[in-house]
């Protein structure tokens, strides 16, 4: 599913209007009518309930006015508050709300903080709101005034619909510009908006609808956004047909480097996440003392001894060792459970430069390399980088709080900028390509707030890889199949103290599930 931002669908709108023809008052009267229609629906049981619409001077204003006027001829109860002087409502808005006041349908002028207090008892009477306030080019805090009327129209505890988008929320990054409306539905226009998937705008939009007010298909493509919504269609057509004869020698092998002492849990999970995944072979580079462990944990795993230190940390010296079990693999999965020791940076460093197959880097991977990042841009692999929003503020010396408040931005502008494939994990993750295209994840839940989610995800992307799947499918698939899997665990289990482990033992049973959906 495509998504946009905000200046897109202005561009989109524009182009439509300008090139193809359809006027504005066309593209407004289509939402307009489309809104009744799911108010309606989600709204089944509205006689005898007093409406309000909230409006603002704006085309999302006019989109409040068409509404408006179809309430009313269905004979319900309706009154708007437009939040400006009517002489200031301009263009196809001001048509729509000339057409409703010579229908005499009530409007209430509320420019300004005085005209609000004394409608606020009118207002504490409507028992639905419609909510046409702010439109999607929102990027400032709302004004002090606006604030008040969302703020009230909020504590009123009555549902609210949104129109387009929850008034307040930065359509681009989910963030509440201050205040916000917090929305039981919305129905936005055209493509959803890239902020309605991300968090906490999914909390504050409500159950979506989107609907088709007519835009062609040529409008969007002359556009090009480049944001997509993973959706369980998109992921089937992604995968391998597996022809009977397939043997383990045709489903890949990879090489995993990962563990330490007291993290042996880490590199397991990788390793066995990967099979899991239907990886056909997976060699697992320990050091040498750690051996006893994981094979006891590990059955279907080869395990290969690599020199370390007496702390049994990876050295140096086992750069040779690796790049030579390298030959014939098909991926590299790098840093689950490696420790912070530094002769293990020295070698991830070296590594860096000298593997020639696909790597996914995450956990001690990515520390290690935060103070190496320029060396990404002179790589000439694939390189995954699957951080956590501590380890992408690491990687960008950007702060934990700066980077939750543009995910989608800022994992673009680092995927861009060093040529690397991004997973920035958390709810929603964001998967940006060095091309500029995004993803967001649909799956996943709260109970995934747990050790050891990430060296199973780690698995499943390399696993993919392995098998043959191009580089961007199989982290799309490895993301949205991971969260997928956590969902069912969420429903079978409950609602958190499942494991990580359980998600991967759970991972055919997802595949099998998405594969078999209509």
């Amino acid at each position: 599913m495509q998504l946009v931002k905000a200046k897109e669908m202005q561009l989109i709108d524009q182009h439509t209007i300008e090139h193809v023809g359809i006027p504005g008052l066309v593209l407004m009267e289509n939402a307009g009518r489309s809104a009744v229609h799911y108010f309606l629906e989600f709204f089944s049981h509205i006689t005898n309930k007093r409406v309000g619409v909230l409006c603002g001077r704006g085309n999302n204003g006019g989109d409040g006015f068409v509404i408006a006027r179809y309430l009313y001829t269905m004979n319900i109860d309706v009154i708007v508050y437009i939040c400006s002087f009517e002489t200031q409502t301009k263009g196809d808005a001001k048509t729509n709300l000339d057409i409703i006041k010579k229908l005499s349908i009530p409007i209430v002028e509320l420019p300004n903080e005085l005209t609000f207090q004394k409608s606020k008892m009118s207002m504490k009477h409507r028992n639905i709101w419609i909510d046409a306030l702010l439109g999607t080019g929102l990027t400032s805090d709302v004004r002090a005034y606006y604030s008040q009327l969302i703020e009230f129209v909020n504590a009123l505890k009555h549902p609210i619909f949104s129109v387009d988008i929850p008034s307040g929320l930065n359509s681009d990054t989910g963030q509440p510009c201050g205040s916000c409306i917090q929305a039981d539905a919305t129905i936005t226009f055209g493509l959803p908006k890239c902020g309605q998937f991300q968090y906490p705008g999914l909390n504050f939009t409500g159950k979506l609808c989107i609907a088709d007010i007519g835009i062609p298909n040529q409008s969007i493509d002359a556009v090009n956004p480049k944001q997509f919504l993973l959706t369980p269609q998109l992921i089937r057509e992604y995968f391998i047909h597996r022809p009977s004869d397939a043997h383990k020698g045709k489903t890949g092998h990879l090489y995993v480097v990962a563990g330490s002492p007291g993290k042996t849990g880490a590199a397991s999970m990788t390793a066995l996440s990967a099979m899991r995944s239907g990886a056909g072979l997976v060699t697992l580079g320990i050091a040498k003392q750690l051996n006893p462990i994981l094979e006891n944990i590990t059955l279907e795993v080869m395990t290969h001894l690599l020199p370390a230190s007496d702390e049994c940390f990876l050295e140096l010296p086992a750069l040779a060792e690796i790049l030579d079990a390298l030959k014939g693999k098909k991926c590299l999965a790098l840093g689950p459970g490696l420790g912070m020791n530094k002769s293990i940076g020295k070698l991830l460093i070296e590594l860096l430069q000298e593997v020639t197959i696909p790597m996914v880097i995450d956990a001690d991977g990515l520390n290690h390399i935060a103070d190496h990042v320029h060396l990404l841009k002179n790589v000439k692999i694939p390189i995954i980088l699957t951080p956590h929003p501590g380890e992408m503020a690491r990687l960008t010396e950007m702060s934990v709080e700066d980077i939750q408040k543009d995910r989608l931005s800022i994992a673009k502008s680092f995927a861009e900028k060093y040529h690397v494939h991004i997973v920035l994990k958390g709810a929603a993750s964001i998967i940006a390509h060095p091309d500029g295209t995004v993803y967001i994840n649909s799956t996943g839940n709260s109970g995934m707030a747990s050790g050891g989610m990430g060296d199973v995800l780690t698995g499943i992307i390399a696993g993919f890889i392995t098998q043959g799947f191009p580089i961007e499918k199989a982290i799309q698939s490895g993301v949205y199949i991971h969260g997928f899997a956590a969902d069912q665990c969420a429903k079978e289990i409950g609602p958190f103290g499942y494991l990580a482990s359980d998600v991967m033992t759970y991972l055919p049973r997802a595949i099998k599930s998405i594969l078999s959906e209509d």
